[in-house]
């Protein structure tokens, strides 16, 4: 091998993983980010946000040193639950599955006996507000799946930050038309912080 031709493979290498650090890494399979947690979280696998790459996100105004990217085989890999809520926008009783929020947040890093308030932000731009200790009294799952079928972005998904309101106290005796507000579909980003 000529050296010039080794600098120069050395220095693209180096080029190639500066700029990985400031997006997120696709699994070893390739796979797109579906998920990512920020905030305070003990662990990472992604560098700062982006501006330029990470678009949604910077007008949506997260932020984030560092964070913790899922794709959906990472989520796969996750212990799963299921729920069987009756949703808003048919009336009817179906089942979704995906792992425990609070799974995700361990998952990244995220020390669950601190007092944590999550901001739950969808693709839409709807943010949702929770305590850590709502998401563990709600025992809110990250729903990947609907009736057993992956859920598509356009539709509820990919994931749809969501509890089983028909069997929580604080939901089930309002309209099923009110019981979602902190449940958002196309949620996309987790921003994880101490309560001040």
């Amino acid at each position: 091998m000529h050296k010039r031709n080794f600098l120069a493979g050395a220095a693209l290498a180096a080029a190639g993983a500066a700029r990985a650090q400031g997006a997120a890494k696709p699994a070893a399979g390739g796979q797109p980010t579906l998920l990512t947690v920020g905030g305070a979280i003990g662990k990472g696998n992604r560098g700062p946000l982006d501006k330029a790459l990470d678009q949604m996100m910077a007008k949506h105004k997260v932020q984030f040193s560092t964070a913790f990217a899922f794709d959906g085989v990472a989520l796969q890999r996750l212990v799963r639950v299921h729920i069987t809520p009756t949703l808003e926008y048919d009336n009817k009783k179906h089942k979704l599955s995906g792992p425990l929020l609070t799974t995700v947040l361990a998952e990244a890093g995220a020390d669950l006996k601190a007092p944590l308030r999550l901001g739950l932000r969808a693709v839409d731009g709807y943010n949702a507000v929770l305590s850590l200790a709502d998401v563990q009294a709600y025992r809110m799952v990250v729903a990947t799946h609907l009736d057993d079928q992956p859920m598509a972005l356009g539709g509820l998904g990919p994931q749809w930050a969501v509890y089983d309101a028909d069997n929580l106290s604080a939901f089930k005796d309002k309209p099923v038309h009110e019981r979602f507000a902190l449940c958002p579909w196309g949620v996309y980003y987790i921003d994880v912080a101490l309560q001040g």
